[in-house]
């Protein structure tokens, strides 16, 4: 007997969620999911919808593979070991985006709409109701395996999900400290269990740290200000990002006796702040703050524990510490610039201020504000920028990179003329500003009579 036609969008996989879906066509759904289990199914993310296939080449949406799997298993003596087995293998194989909203609703029927009084959300902001556990109801009437599942969602949606996504986190662990606080209680001290004993909680003679993968916090308390501590400091940082199942963005909290800061007007004055201020002093540190902030950098993640005004990606404060070291660390500036979020992160603008206002307008301090102009929205120019670029030697470093402009753009940016007329302008409103539109015609009126020749060559 041959499959039926498939009958998903543009016949790219089977539905199975009919009431009337084809026997065989479960099977080999069901088969499938088996093969996600012993890791023999594959994905294909080649078109719209990503989609899993078994052995057979069978394609099924991995949301219904999901579905058909939780809707076979007990309420009373939840598997919680096989569930979560199935549920890491196939975000292994699709990613969370295409499992965590099934496993929300999932949470929300099962636990949220079985176990509490749903109330009217608290405010216009607030994205879940208010709920309360029913007065009437006693322990044996929920599964304690239910709830450790539902803290197994609630830390994947903080681990995998976007950043944005710690709201879903505190509501679900909201609901089981209702009914259990104690293995909540657990989650706040020791995290999802899930990280080595020494990255969970580390002493040394130099500091003290914990991270807790739940919560997406890292804590440290350094004990003194040597190198040794700094250093010791870094290497448990990226021991603790290197671990697979930590969260991309989370928070850092600092504290030292080393009251210092980065010199960048403006910055928040935050422990994650005073870290890198005091760590880049020392020069044989600085390979092990790059290394953190490479581990760090992932676009469209932050630091939890900055106002949004100014949020920033992690790695932030150990690139802008290093950049303000010189030119050997151009490259790592640049790294992170291009990671930034143009329509969120602005923090970088008064990095590049404070870079400028120390190095001038040299060639590679340019390529670093060609890169710096391409990650934000119209970059505004700190005031000294006019005068600092009024001389031969600066505008002649301006006319290079002018003349050589394609090698400062990435190798799609180039292919696009019109991308390329739109970097160069950005880059000139990130030294004149308003002045540098109409073909730059106020700022080559106002110039000295030596140096117009090339600032009109600078505007052509």
């Amino acid at each position: 007997m041959s499959l039926p036609k498939r009958d998903g969008v543009q016949g790219r996989y089977y539905l199975i969620q009919k009431p009337d879906t084809n026997p065989e066509v479960l099977e080999h759904a069901d088969q499938c999911i088996q093969d996600v289990l012993d890791g023999t199914a594959k994905e294909n993310h080649s078109g719209y919808p990503v989609v899993v296939r078994n052995q057979s080449g069978t394609p099924f949406l991995p949301s219904q593979l999901l579905e058909r799997y939780l809707s076979k298993l007990p309420l009373k003596g939840f598997p919680y070991e096989e569930a979560v087995t199935f549920c890491d293998a196939l975000r292994r194989l699709v990613g969370w985006r295409e499992i965590g909203h099934t496993l929300g609703k999932y949470i929300k029927h099962q636990v949220q709409e079985r176990f509490f009084e749903i109330g009217e959300n608290e405010d216009y902001f607030s994205p879940f109701p208010l709920c309360t556990a029913w007065p009437e109801l006693r322990p044996e009437d929920v599964d304690e395996n239910l709830l450790r599942f539902t803290c197994y969602v609630a830390v994947c949606y903080t681990v995998y999900g976007a950043s944005d996504n710690t709201i879903i986190t505190e509501h679900y662990l909201d609901l089981v400290s209702q009914l259990r606080p104690d293995m909540v209680k657990q989650l706040k001290t020791a995290g999802s269990g899930k990280l080595p004993k020494d990255i969970q909680r580390r002493k040394t003679e130099h500091f003290t740290a914990s991270a807790n993968d739940v919560f997406a916090t890292i804590r440290i308390t350094a004990r003194d200000s040597t190198e040794e501590c700094y250093a010791e400091i870094l290497d448990y940082l990226c021991a603790v990002l290197e671990q697979e199942g930590f969260p991309r963005s989370y928070s850092v909290e600092f504290r030292g006796k080393e009251k210092l800061y980065l010199p960048i007007p403006g910055l928040p004055k935050k422990g994650v702040n005073q870290l890198f201020a005091c760590a880049v002093q020392h020069p044989n540190l600085h390979p092990a703050m790059a290394r953190y902030a490479r581990l760090a950098m992932r676009e469209f993640e932050w630091y939890q524990n900055l106002s949004d005004e100014a949020c920033a990606m992690p790695g932030t404060f150990a690139v802008f510490a290093l950049g303000l070291e010189g030119e050997p660390w151009a490259p790592l500036v640049t790294e992170y610039l291009d990671l930034c979020d143009d329509e969120h992160s602005s923090l970088q603008g008064k990095f590049l201020h404070a870079l400028i206002r120390k190095f001038g307008f040299q060639p590679w301090t340019l390529g670093v504000l060609v890169r710096g102009a391409l990650s934000m929205q119209w970059l505004e120019p700190a005031r000294e920028f006019r005068s600092l670029i009024a001389n031969g030697e600066s505008l002649d470093a301006l006319l290079a990179v002018k003349r050589r402009f394609s090698a400062y753009l990435l190798p799609e940016e180039n292919e696009d003329p019109k991308f390329r007329a739109i970097a160069w302008q950005s880059l000139l409103w990130a030294i004149w500003g308003q002045a540098s539109e109409n073909g730059g015609s106020k700022v080559i009126k106002s110039a000295p009579k030596e140096l117009r020749e090339r600032y009109q060559e600078i505007f052509q």
